[in-house]
């Protein structure tokens, strides 16, 4: 379902949440019925682990970050048949490519000292925020699953913000590469039990450019207004603070997306525990990639079915997939995860709530 399409549930009230806030919490503990979740998950978890496997094998485990995003590609087109998948798989790819590429592009130019710490922070906060608006139509107008633009605003802004480690021509191989490793498995998958020639086809029909500047305009202001905020409390890294403020805006109906962001804050939270256990021992770059692997695995197996519990994989598959490529003081990097994420989410709600309470005094005034 189209994130700009009627809403299934009434607005939210933005000044009475009160009543809501049970029901909330019991989606929080309630997992949702299985699904065909074991083929999908076990492919996305092979896309990724084999460009990782290889660049650790090679001693170039700090592109690793460049070979995740592209491998990301894989996340999406669960469950259509095997020729939207290829369509889609080939769409989100170039664009998963071209984010890596851009935030390369910056980090390169922030290394050679063209771009000075403040202006280096500020083009990312905006190229960011230009990421997740045109993300989201792309996204929305091919109908794509999942939907919003997580994934494009974490590939531009993580590789923007972490030191240069390539030029940005072989961060954009390296992603390429790896997205067409998604593209190929995708075709495969069409023998693992994936094909599903009987699902429906994508809802593009009716999508009208009011629709597409609608998405443009609330992913990219939720996604700068996120990172200003972020940026002026000298957190490190105000990137986590963007990725979270997109999250909300996904969800079919604006009740569903004020759930999603609290359930954001919470799953953070816990993954971030289970984070900080993890790295309470020395570790060595193949087992943070064994756990990678692992958690994204067991991410796609629930994501689907309890937002709020993927998030206790989700959060330690992001941070060691950042910490493998540009390690950092794992105090400091796990404060400003938690943070940033109830920086990103607060300003997420915020900017349903507000939507809401315009739509009303207008539909008051007509």
């Amino acid at each position: 379902m189209r994130s700009s399409a009627p809403d299934p549930d009434p607005d939210p009230d933005p000044r009475s949440l009160g009543p809501h806030l049970a029901s909330i919490g019991r989606s929080m503990v309630t997992i949702g019925p299985r699904r065909a979740d074991l083929a999908p998950a076990v492919r996305i978890a092979a896309s990724l682990a084999a460009p990782l496997v290889i660049l650790l094998l090679t001693g170039h485990v700090q592109w690793s970050l460049f070979a995740s995003f592209g491998a990301f590609t894989s996340i999406y087109a669960r469950y259509v048949p095997t020729a939207t998948r290829l369509r889609h798989h080939a769409t989100v790819g170039l664009l998963l490519t071209i984010c890596v590429g851009v935030g390369a592009l910056i980090a390169q130019l922030a290394a050679a000292g063209v771009l000075g710490g403040a202006v280096h922070l500020g083009l990312t906060t905006v190229i960011g925020a230009l990421a997740a608006a045109i993300g989201s139509v792309i996204v929305m107008s091919r109908g794509m699953r999942p939907t919003g633009a997580v994934f494009p605003v974490f590939a531009t802004t993580a590789v923007a913000s972490a030191p240069s480690v390539a030029p940005f021509w072989l961060a954009l191989l390296i992603a390429g590469a790896s997205a067409l490793w998604c593209v190929v498995l995708g075709f495969l998958a069409r023998w693992t039990g994936e094909a599903n020639p009987d699902a429906a086809l994508p809802e593009t029909v009716g999508i009208t450019g009011a629709m597409r500047r609608q998405e443009f305009s609330r992913y990219g202001f939720a996604a700068l207004v996120s990172g200003i905020i972020a940026a002026a409390t000298g957190i490190p890294s105000p990137y986590w603070a963007q990725v979270a403020a997109v999250v909300p805006l996904s969800a079919p109906g604006r009740r569903l997306q004020v759930e999603r962001g609290l359930h954001r804050i919470v799953g953070t939270a816990l993954g971030v525990g289970v984070t900080a256990f993890l790295l309470s021992f020395p570790s060595q770059p193949w087992q943070l990639l064994v756990w990678v692997i692992l958690f994204q695995f067991l991410a796609e197996m629930f994501v689907l079915r309890n937002y709020s519990l993927a998030l206790v994989f989700i959060t330690p598959l992001a941070l060691l997939m950042v910490q493998l490529a540009n390690p950092r003081p794992v105090g400091a990097l796990l404060a400003a995860r938690v943070s940033e994420t109830a920086i990103g989410a607060v300003v997420g709600i915020g900017s349903v709530l507000l939507a809401v309470a315009l739509e009303r005094r207008r539909r008051s005034r007509d």
